[in-house]
């Protein structure tokens, strides 16, 4: 599967310059060890997890259109809304990520600022970066898409890199939009390209709410779980019927993990063709719909079936996924999110944001990320390994998240 190693983020919102994980063209960087499967940022309200979050999706949605919708896009409020407070500086997102472990790694960086006669955000400089096949892993990486306002160079092919004057092409691309989502339909020149874009593309970056789930949708399969959620009862059509075994399993971790839960199935109404879930409780002879249904019981459910999917996404980014449970469920929830992200087959990249100690305690300290706010009101952040007697005192039996809860996770 495709792995995130590294991310940097500058001039974005609160997130003026961070950095997490190995980043390869990096000089402070390229020794770090990589991000770990699952990647959790705690934080106190307000420190900028969301705008990590964001970051993820503002990146996700300029492969959908162009800079400006982006930038406008799930109430960013606009490009001058992005960009850090006080600064002349560019919006700069760099990922680190390989397409499989045994794959090269690629830099993908992106310099977003505005255009000063339409004022409208523009791509200032866009690159992509490689060692050679030949270099045995070491040598400087060198670029295979290297663009400044819209013109530049791309090398066609799955290993040319700058040099290979046989591969260089010359291009001009609309500076309003990132250049790879039209050279990516170019597959057959530009493959590395093309993956990246997919990649990207594969991301499920989790808008779930519980009121979304609650929708009564019409009948009819379909394979994923969107990003709100209100697909849930199309989900379980179709993992009931193509993939029964699994299908059951989940069903018997939810009776087993909430309380009063005994079985869950989809009912098409033939007047309407709507689709309900029956929720059938304990106690009770007449099954619950969804619409009746706690928020936490939809929640854990709807994370039980993404992590079941039979293709999941090769990335996935949730939010505070413990708003609404109960906290025995949490350290479960986090045990979940590891098995998957480990996993051998079907496995994704998670990466989480929350600020529940409960969720933190089944965490290891080299899976933690702790983001805090300086006085100048741009945030810092670091991983919990690397905090002084942090890991000591976990190997001693103290949980993470009590350690956080009294202060002993402090990255400044």
């Amino acid at each position: 599967m495709a792995l995130i190693e590294g991310l940097k983020i500058q001039n974005y919102r609160s997130l003026q310059d961070i950095s997490m994980g190995r980043i390869g063209t990096d000089q402070t960087l390229r020794k770090a060890a990589p991000l770990t499967p699952l990647t959790v940022v705690i934080g106190k309200n307000g420190v900028g997890k969301s705008s990590i979050f964001d970051a993820f999706g503002f990146i996700a949605d300029c492969m959908e259109t162009d800079l400006e919708t982006a930038c406008n896009a799930r109430n960013r409020g606009g490009y001058d809304k992005l960009i850090s407070s006080g600064t002349d500086q560019p919006i700069m997102i760099t990922i680190y990520y390989r397409e499989s472990r045994n794959d090269r790694p690629i830099t993908y960086e992106v310099s977003i600022g505005k255009e000063e006669k339409t004022d409208l955000p523009i791509v200032l400089s866009e690159r992509l970066r490689q060692r050679a096949k030949s270099s045995g892993g070491s040598g400087r990486p060198r670029s295979f898409l290297h663009l400044e306002n819209g013109k530049g160079t791309v090398y066609v092919g799955d290993d040319a890199l700058e040099g290979d004057e046989t591969s260089k092409r010359i291009v001009e691309f609309d500076p309003h939009k990132l250049a790879i989502v039209s050279l990516a339909e170019q597959f057959s020149e530009n493959p590395r390209i093309a993956q990246f874009k997919k990649f990207i593309q594969s991301w499920y970056l989790s808008y779930f709410t519980p009121d979304s789930a609650r929708k009564i949708p019409q009948a009819g399969v379909q394979k994923h779980l969107n990003l709100h959620g209100d697909n849930i009862g199309n989900v379980v059509q179709y993992m009931e019927r193509n993939h029964p075994i699994v299908f059951k399993r989940i069903l018997d971790d939810i009776s087993k993990k909430i309380p009063g839960i005994g079985t869950i199935e989809p009912y098409r109404d033939s007047i309407t063709n709507n689709l309900y879930l029956l929720f059938k409780d304990k106690g009770f002879a007449k099954p619950f719909t969804q619409q009746q249904m706690s928020d936490g019981t939809l929640k854990m459910f709807s994370y039980l079936l993404l992590l079941n999917d039979p293709e999941p996404a090769p990335f996935i980014c949730i939010e505070e996924p413990e708003n609404g449970l109960y906290h025995k469920l949490l350290e479960t929830l986090a045990n979940e999110f590891r098995e998957h992200a480990t996993g051998k087959k079907g496995a994704s990249q998670i990466f989480i944001t929350t600020h529940q100690p409960y969720f933190v305690d089944a965490l290891e300290p080299n899976e933690v990320w702790v983001l805090e706010k300086g006085a100048d009101g741009f945030s810092t952040i670091k991983q919990a390994s690397q905090i002084e007697f942090v890991q000591n005192m976990v190997n001693e039996g103290q949980p993470l998240g009590a350690l956080w809860y009294s202060d002993y996770l402090d990255a400044r």
